[in-house]
């Protein structure tokens, strides 16, 4: 079964850990940028990749990953109030972490 990307919020529960935390080890790379994607000012995580960044066995992300935006990067986009989502694949993921994360 694919994994889907969440909200920090849904993150936290998963985890059982605070939000506060969870920022802390994006800070400190501990949640690597390729277990996350941004829209506007809201972040979604692969809990997949995450525990297994966490864990220490997450293998590198291939460009086809198993996780997926749960109903399409329109739902998404509408979710978080964006007009719309582009997801450029031929881009290398960023080092820098947002502070409004």
């Amino acid at each position: 079964m694919a994994s889907i990307y969440v909200p920090i919020e849904e993150l936290s529960k998963r985890l059982t850990v605070s939000i506060p935390t969870i920022r802390a080890w994006v800070r400190r790379g501990q949640v690597p940028t390729e277990t996350y994607i941004k829209v506007g000012n809201t972040y979604r995580f692969c809990v997949e990749d995450v525990v297994d960044s966490l864990r220490g066995t997450r293998s590198e992300i291939k460009p086809d990953t198993s996780c997926q935006v749960s109903d399409g990067p329109e739902a998404l986009a509408a979710d978080v109030g964006v007009a719309e989502v582009t997801v450029d694949t031929n881009t290398t993921p960023s080092t820098e972490v947002d502070d409004n994360l």
